[in-house]
């Protein structure tokens, strides 16, 4: 896709009734959509029927964007609407893990203390600091696990996050600032 096209051309395309323009905006984000989607659906197939399911309800959605937020907050906010819808509908099921030890390793490597030894000691250290950061996340409340996953894990800026969530910027920050700390005294054994 040609760097100089916005998302909002491509949106005022898709407005006028041009489904390649709305092509080109799922090759940009599908992969950041599915990697969300995964944080609430462990099941592979299972993520890529709900992204695909996000961009339909999107596809449907778009000439009701009315372009107040960035298109891929608004798209974020439908991703995560379908992840908890079909969460919902599979209630049945066991609730797996939503993060992945990548993801926890994107966290832990922004510490200086969490650092990866070359021993078998630290890297004995460093899995278990892996696993105790997906264990804290995980043991979270939704609201405080959504927010720590979009600022850490996901880079969106407070602005973007509100928007995805629907809650003022101050809620987005206190959110974030409990989930941190959540994590903080579950490593803190670990560290000391």
């Amino acid at each position: 896709m040609p760097d100089n096209v916005s998302d909002r051309d491509l949106v005022e395309r898709v407005k006028r009734g041009e489904r390649d323009a709305f092509d080109l905006l799922v090759l940009k984000y599908q992969h950041r959509i599915a990697k969300l989607i995964s944080r609430y659906v462990r099941d592979q197939s299972e993520v890529l029927d709900v992204t695909q399911e996000a961009f339909i309800k999107a596809y449907r959605a778009i000439p009701r964007f009315r372009g107040e937020s960035a298109f891929y907050t608004w798209l974020y906010r439908i991703a995560i609407n379908t992840a908890k819808n079909h969460l919902a509908a599979q209630a049945r099921r066991p609730q797996e893990s939503g993060i992945d030890v990548t993801d926890a390793e994107q966290l832990a490597g922004t510490t200086p203390e969490l650092r990866e030894y070359v021993t078998p000691e630290g890297l004995a250290l460093t899995e278990e600091i892996q696993h105790t950061v997906i264990a804290a996340i995980e043991a979270l409340p939704e609201d405080l696990k959504v927010a720590i996953s979009l600022r850490e894990l996901e880079g969106l800026s407070y602005e973007d996050i509100a928007r995805v969530m629907e809650c003022p910027i101050g809620t987005v920050r206190s959110r974030i600032f409990r989930a941190r700390e959540a994590v903080n005294v579950r490593l803190k054994p670990l560290l000391d």
